[in-house]
């Protein structure tokens, strides 16, 4: 039924003298009026799809809104973390880097997630507090996301999909999965959480990269 049908049979209700019948009408309207409305909005989130990871907005540790388009011509390696993890002291080598390249034009964005086994349970502040005084970080740190599963944030479900992400598609596997973006935003690399920042694998693309 389109808006035109909902307001026709809205005119018309004066023809109708059972109270039942105007009732039923009243109602059926508001139903229907609601949920056209609701197929519009969603048709409309479905039709914009994000070309790059410029395109989102993430608040950051602090809960400030961030625009990614900001780290634009720089590379960058974009990470899930989390504080209780066999993986976590991968934050030092992270931390170490960030430290190296920064002046470069490199920067690490960090996003913690709770999604394996609960490994970060802690507030935003919380999980600021722990990098900086357990790791000394200093590289971009964002409010805590869900990277897989229904609340599966946009940002992860652009960077997991085979549609946005043809070349490096898939599932999150757990903490600490890298990725990396060339200058211009394009996804050039993707590492398991087992591969360590200090990997040669990453430090060679990283420098190829930075170079380019």
């Amino acid at each position: 039924m389109t808006i035109q049908s909902i307001i026709q049979l809205s005119s018309q209700l004066h023809l109708y003298k059972d109270i039942k019948v105007k009732i039923f009408i009243i109602t059926l309207v508001a139903i229907l009026s609601t949920s056209i409305l609701f197929i519009s909005n969603l048709s409309a989130d479905e039709d914009y799809t994000p070309e790059s990871i410029f395109d989102f907005t993430m608040n950051d540790i602090d809960g400030n809104p961030v625009k990614l388009e900001i780290f634009k011509g720089k590379v960058i390696l974009l990470v899930n973390v989390a504080s209780k993890c066999g993986y976590t002291p991968q934050y030092k080598g992270l931390q170490k880097l960030y430290s190296k390249y920064k002046d470069k034009g490199f920067v690490i964005l960090g996003f913690p997630a709770n999604n394996f086994l609960w490994q970060e349970p802690g507030t935003n502040a919380r999980i600021k507090s722990f990098c900086s005084l357990k790791y000394g970080v200093e590289f971009p740190m964002f409010s805590k996301i869900s990277v897989k599963g229904r609340k599966q944030h946009p940002l992860y479900k652009f960077l997991t999909s085979k549609l946005s992400n043809p070349l490096f598609p898939g599932k999150i596997r757990w903490n600490f999965e890298k990725f990396v973006f060339n200058t211009e935003g394009k996804l050039v690399g993707r590492f398991h959480p087992k591969i360590k920042p200090e990997d040669k694998r990453i430090i060679e693309l990283l420098e190829k990269e930075i170079t380019d």
